[in-house]
């Protein structure tokens, strides 16, 4: 899944206002071209209201440009699908995550970071590492002032796997995974392989509660993913939230099984 560095949003919602501002219309008029609300409108730009696929649209719509804000989405190279995600991470309050095969992403080292990323072989050098500092610019949201809180449950499986050709890295990702657990925003979870049957089987998967309450879940698959906002669908992705978190280990005995993963291998 290609990343997307987190100024995206910020830079097309610029444009638009700035595009809004050289036709001189109001959030008003624009809103009505676009089919939104001067308040929708207001909160887009303000950036207190995720971004979406569908105000983008409106805005090409509004300014009859020939669709020039969902082209520039495209060349940016992010699937239209997965910015509505990275907004709403951007500004979450809270944040879970649920990992059967690999560490989550916003707590990825580099080096582990750039191994997950290598896996895609049709990659150049330059794409691997692009997506790498995008997915390293991401994990601003974890420390920045008023981050949010990050609770996430992996699966054991994923700490110990560590061949010796990757016993190094995984070594690394595995004293960040502590480091980050022990500040106050953040929470591991180890889901214990003695559990071989849960619902979280089925994949990965993430859920963002936004400023105004609203949860976005997000879910990925070998040709991207997909971004939850049906309240049927949200409600299903908590249920299993729910079901693999109370399987889970809990904090601080997640913690010690880490830390043993590392001490066995010396």
């Amino acid at each position: 899944m290609p990343d997307l560095p987190h100024p995206l949003a910020a830079f097309i919602v610029g444009e638009i206002r700035r595009a809004r501002g050289a036709a001189g219309m109001t959030q008003e008029a624009f809103g009505r071209g676009a089919g939104f609300s001067a308040s929708h409108v207001s909160a887009v730009e303000g950036e207190t209201r995720a971004l979406t696929m569908d105000f983008i649209k409106g805005a090409d719509r509004a300014f009859k440009n020939g669709g020039l804000f969902e082209r520039m989405v495209g060349k940016l190279g992010t699937p239209s699908w997965f910015l509505p995600w990275l907004d709403a991470e951007r500004t979450a309050t809270q944040l879970r995550c649920f990992q059967p095969s690999l560490v989550p992403g916003l707590l990825q080292t580099e080096s582990y970071a750039r191994a997950v990323i290598r896996c895609d072989d049709t990659l150049s050098d330059d794409e691997v590492e692009k997506r790498l500092a995008h997915r390293m610019d991401r994990q601003a949201v974890l420390t920045k002032a008023n981050a949010p809180q990050f609770v996430a449950v992996i699966a054991e499986a994923v700490l110990r796997r560590a061949g010796t050709d990757f016993r190094d890295v995984m070594t690394g990702q595995i004293k960040q995974l502590t480091t980050l657990a022990e500040r106050p925003n953040v929470s591991v979870h180890v889901l214990p392989d003695e559990v071989s049957m849960h619902v979280g089987l089925t994949g990965p998967f993430s859920l963002a509660r936004l400023p105004d309450h609203a949860w976005v879940g997000e879910m990925e698959n070998q040709l991207g993913g997909v971004v939850i906002d049906r309240d049927a669908d949200l409600d299903i992705l908590m249920s299993r939230w729910e079901t693999v978190r109370s399987e889970a280990l809990p904090r601080r005995q997640s913690l010690d099984l880490i830390k043993e993963v590392v001490t066995s291998w010396t």
